[in-house]
């Protein structure tokens, strides 16, 4: 009807966000060139101008867009690789060095400041997702889905960190109480044979006197 198939495939680029039509740009750019070549009048002259700014700056977009991606899922994963050394060396250190009450205490304190870590970077997560939204301006569904899923999945990959470490830090716990529960039950031990043992030189003492008598 009233538009011409340069204008639907400039409309479509105008609504594509994940970086695929590159080169369906640049054949616009190129053709959108070459009309305001021959361009008979400055209006028409002038309407094909602005078309190549605006594939111009689709182009500057998507660039833009998949550059600050890239760069985020590199600080990601570097977060997830400092994560995942900093539990290896915990639990290496905690089985090979640490026996005392004092170094549990030390233990839980740890699993706290990572599951403090894990939340920040979830939130860290939250922000740069709402700072996308922003940037993208008017993203159409299937974009929003796809965004939408993938926000889901790293949510559910810090979910099981977070539950990884809380899982650790119930078993440090359990720990803890069976060593208090160990050394009560050793104390009262103690007591008792203590008790036995003065009931027993008491009866001996007693046992003497008689005799004596």
């Amino acid at each position: 009807g009233s538009f011409s198939s340069d204008e639907v495939i400039r409309k479509r680029l105008l609504i594509d966000g994940d970086g695929a039509g590159d080169d369906r740009r640049i054949n616009l750019l190129v053709k959108s060139f070459i009309k305001w070549c021959n361009s008979g009048s400055q209006e028409e002259g002038y309407s094909q101008y602005q078309r190549m700014l605006s594939t111009l700056s689709q182009c500057e977009f998507s660039m833009g867009k998949t550059l600050l991606v890239y760069d985020m899922n590199l600080r990601e994963m570097e977060n997830y690789e400092k994560i995942y050394k900093d539990i290896v060396q915990y639990n290496s250190y905690f089985f090979l060095k640490e026996n005392s009450i004092a170094a549990a205490h030390e233990k839980i304190s740890e699993c706290k400041k990572q599951i403090l870590q894990a939340k920040r970077i979830r939130k860290n997560r939250q922000e740069y997702d709402a700072l996308a939204k922003v940037i993208q301006h008017h993203p159409d569904r299937h974009e929003t889905l796809k965004q939408l899923e993938a926000l889901g999945k790293e949510l559910q990959n810090l979910s099981h960190i977070k539950e990884n470490v809380e899982d650790k830090l119930e078993l440090r716990r359990k720990q803890f109480h069976v060593l208090l529960s160990t050394i009560h039950e050793l104390q009262q031990t103690l007591e008792n044979d203590e008790k036995l043992s003065e009931a027993e030189e008491s009866q001996e003492t007693q046992m003497e006197a008689e005799a004596k008598q």
